[in-house]
Protein backbone atom coordinates (compact mmCIF):
# COMPACT_ATOMS: atom_id res chain seq x y z
CA UNK A 1 0.00 0.00 0.00
CA UNK A 2 3.26 2.35 0.59
CA UNK A 3 4.41 2.15 -2.62
CA UNK A 4 1.04 2.61 -4.27
CA UNK A 5 1.01 6.34 -2.47
CA UNK A 6 4.58 6.84 -3.48
CA UNK A 7 3.85 7.14 -7.07
CA UNK A 8 1.77 9.56 -7.03
CA UNK A 9 4.47 11.69 -5.18
CA UNK A 10 7.03 10.51 -7.26
CA UNK A 11 4.61 11.63 -10.30
CA UNK A 12 4.50 14.65 -8.85
CA UNK A 13 8.31 15.76 -8.07
CA UNK A 14 9.13 14.17 -11.84
CA UNK A 15 6.32 17.03 -13.02
CA UNK A 16 7.86 19.57 -11.13
CA UNK A 17 11.69 18.79 -12.19
CA UNK A 18 10.46 19.04 -16.05
CA UNK A 19 8.25 22.10 -15.67
CA UNK A 20 9.71 24.59 -17.94
CA UNK A 21 12.01 27.08 -16.52
CA UNK A 22 11.77 31.14 -17.36
CA UNK A 23 14.33 31.28 -20.18
CA UNK A 24 17.12 34.25 -20.28
CA UNK A 25 18.70 35.98 -22.81
CA UNK A 26 22.58 36.43 -22.30
CA UNK A 27 23.24 38.81 -25.25
CA UNK A 28 24.15 42.44 -25.58
CA UNK A 29 22.25 44.53 -27.49
CA UNK A 30 21.99 48.06 -28.78
CA UNK A 31 23.44 50.44 -26.62
CA UNK A 32 20.57 53.18 -25.39
CA UNK A 33 20.37 56.11 -26.78
CA UNK A 34 21.78 58.78 -25.56
CA UNK A 35 25.00 56.92 -24.18
CA UNK A 36 23.02 55.85 -20.99
CA UNK A 37 25.40 54.20 -18.18
CA UNK A 38 26.28 50.56 -19.11
CA UNK A 39 29.32 48.05 -19.68
CA UNK A 40 32.01 49.08 -22.33
CA UNK A 41 33.02 46.44 -24.63
CA UNK A 42 37.62 46.80 -24.65
CA UNK A 43 39.81 44.48 -25.17
CA UNK A 44 38.81 42.76 -21.88
CA UNK A 45 35.48 43.23 -23.11
CA UNK A 46 35.33 40.38 -25.32
CA UNK A 47 35.06 36.94 -24.41
CA UNK A 48 36.53 34.14 -26.08
CA UNK A 49 33.46 33.42 -28.06
CA UNK A 50 33.84 36.88 -29.66
CA UNK A 51 30.62 38.28 -27.85
CA UNK A 52 30.53 41.56 -25.99
CA UNK A 53 30.95 41.16 -22.42
CA UNK A 54 28.14 40.14 -20.85
CA UNK A 55 26.80 38.20 -23.73
CA UNK A 56 26.38 37.61 -27.34
CA UNK A 57 23.72 39.17 -29.24
CA UNK A 58 19.92 39.47 -28.32
CA UNK A 59 19.04 41.79 -25.49
CA UNK A 60 19.96 41.03 -22.20
CA UNK A 61 16.60 40.50 -19.68
CA UNK A 62 13.27 41.88 -20.23
CA UNK A 63 12.11 45.25 -21.32
CA UNK A 64 10.93 45.12 -17.80
CA UNK A 65 14.01 43.81 -15.66
CA UNK A 66 15.42 46.85 -15.35
CA UNK A 67 18.77 45.75 -17.13
CA UNK A 68 20.87 48.40 -19.02
CA UNK A 69 21.72 48.32 -22.15
CA UNK A 70 25.79 48.09 -22.76
CA UNK A 71 27.43 50.79 -24.31
CA UNK A 72 30.29 50.74 -27.11
CA UNK A 73 31.96 53.41 -25.50
CA UNK A 74 35.12 54.32 -27.90
CA UNK A 75 34.21 52.08 -31.18
CA UNK A 76 33.17 54.48 -34.20
CA UNK A 77 32.45 53.32 -37.87
CA UNK A 78 35.46 52.79 -40.15
CA UNK A 79 35.62 54.07 -43.77
CA UNK A 80 38.01 51.26 -44.50
CA UNK A 81 35.49 48.67 -43.33
CA UNK A 82 32.55 48.59 -46.25
CA UNK A 83 29.06 47.28 -45.03
CA UNK A 84 28.26 44.42 -46.55
CA UNK A 85 23.88 43.09 -46.97
CA UNK A 86 22.42 40.15 -47.13
CA UNK A 87 19.25 38.60 -49.36
CA UNK A 88 16.18 38.44 -47.61
CA UNK A 89 16.12 36.10 -44.59
CA UNK A 90 19.49 34.94 -45.32
CA UNK A 91 22.97 35.13 -43.35
CA UNK A 92 24.81 33.69 -46.13
CA UNK A 93 27.61 36.02 -47.41
CA UNK A 94 27.24 37.13 -51.01
CA UNK A 95 29.53 36.60 -53.49
CA UNK A 96 29.15 40.55 -54.53
CA UNK A 97 30.66 41.35 -50.74
CA UNK A 98 33.49 38.69 -50.92
CA UNK A 99 35.45 41.64 -51.74
CA UNK A 100 34.72 44.14 -49.46
CA UNK A 101 35.23 41.47 -46.86
CA UNK A 102 38.68 40.60 -48.38
CA UNK A 103 39.32 44.54 -48.43
CA UNK A 104 38.16 44.49 -44.70
CA UNK A 105 40.14 41.68 -43.58
CA UNK A 106 43.45 43.11 -45.37
CA UNK A 107 42.70 46.07 -43.66
CA UNK A 108 41.99 44.53 -39.78
CA UNK A 109 45.75 42.50 -40.75
CA UNK A 110 47.50 45.37 -41.15
CA UNK A 111 45.76 47.02 -38.27
CA UNK A 112 46.46 44.66 -35.93
CA UNK A 113 46.03 47.28 -32.79
CA UNK A 114 42.40 47.56 -33.63
CA UNK A 115 39.49 45.79 -32.15
CA UNK A 116 35.97 44.91 -34.22
CA UNK A 117 32.36 44.75 -33.20
CA UNK A 118 30.17 43.52 -36.16
CA UNK A 119 26.95 44.48 -35.75
CA UNK A 120 23.99 42.73 -37.23
CA UNK A 121 20.84 44.29 -38.51
CA UNK A 122 17.54 43.06 -40.28
CA UNK A 123 14.41 44.96 -42.06
CA UNK A 124 11.27 45.51 -40.46
CA UNK A 125 9.84 42.07 -41.57
CA UNK A 126 9.49 39.17 -39.04
CA UNK A 127 9.47 39.52 -35.10
CA UNK A 128 11.41 41.14 -33.23
CA UNK A 129 13.09 37.97 -31.85
CA UNK A 130 12.86 36.67 -35.47
CA UNK A 131 15.26 39.12 -36.56
CA UNK A 132 17.60 39.64 -33.16
CA UNK A 133 18.19 36.09 -34.09
CA UNK A 134 18.77 37.09 -37.67
CA UNK A 135 20.78 39.70 -37.32
CA UNK A 136 23.07 37.68 -34.96
CA UNK A 137 23.39 34.94 -37.59
CA UNK A 138 24.46 37.78 -40.14
CA UNK A 139 27.01 39.31 -37.64
CA UNK A 140 28.78 35.77 -36.96
CA UNK A 141 29.12 34.99 -40.95
CA UNK A 142 31.37 37.71 -41.18
CA UNK A 143 32.87 37.07 -38.67
CA UNK A 144 33.70 33.58 -39.44
CA UNK A 145 34.62 34.71 -42.64
CA UNK A 146 36.92 37.42 -41.88
CA UNK A 147 38.70 34.45 -39.23
CA UNK A 148 38.63 32.73 -42.35
CA UNK A 149 40.73 34.84 -43.70
CA UNK A 150 42.92 35.13 -40.89
CA UNK A 151 41.93 37.92 -38.55
CA UNK A 152 41.88 36.67 -35.10
CA UNK A 153 38.91 35.49 -33.95
CA UNK A 154 39.68 37.27 -30.14
CA UNK A 155 39.70 40.89 -31.64
CA UNK A 156 36.30 40.33 -33.06
CA UNK A 157 32.79 40.99 -31.27
CA UNK A 158 29.41 40.64 -32.42
CA UNK A 159 25.89 42.03 -31.57
CA UNK A 160 22.21 41.92 -33.36
CA UNK A 161 20.13 44.98 -33.47
CA UNK A 162 17.80 42.81 -35.49
CA UNK A 163 15.66 45.52 -36.88
CA UNK A 164 15.57 48.40 -34.05
CA UNK A 165 18.79 50.76 -36.31
CA UNK A 166 17.23 50.58 -39.66
CA UNK A 167 19.97 52.85 -42.40
CA UNK A 168 16.74 53.39 -43.74
CA UNK A 169 13.54 54.08 -42.94
CA UNK A 170 11.52 53.81 -45.99
CA UNK A 171 8.90 50.86 -46.64
CA UNK A 172 9.92 48.94 -49.89
CA UNK A 173 12.47 46.28 -51.19
CA UNK A 174 14.98 48.67 -52.14
CA UNK A 175 15.08 50.10 -48.24
CA UNK A 176 14.79 46.62 -46.87
CA UNK A 177 17.86 45.61 -48.70
CA UNK A 178 19.71 48.43 -47.31
CA UNK A 179 19.47 47.32 -43.83
CA UNK A 180 20.29 43.77 -44.20
CA UNK A 181 23.67 44.41 -43.26
CA UNK A 182 26.48 43.78 -40.96
CA UNK A 183 27.87 46.95 -39.98
CA UNK A 184 31.71 47.85 -38.68
CA UNK A 185 33.08 49.44 -35.58
CA UNK A 186 36.52 49.77 -34.33
CA UNK A 187 38.37 51.15 -31.59
CA UNK A 188 42.15 51.25 -31.07
CA UNK A 189 42.99 48.64 -28.01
Amino acid sequence: MMKLMAIPVIMALALVGCAKQPSTTTGASAPAPGGAVGMTVSSAGMDPSGSVAGGGSGRMGSADSGSTRPTLEGFRPAADLADIHFEFDKADIREADVAKLDASAGWLKSNADHLVVIEGHCDERGTTEYNTALGDRRAKATKNYLVSRGVPAARIAVISYGEERPACSQHGDDCWAENRRAHFLVKSR
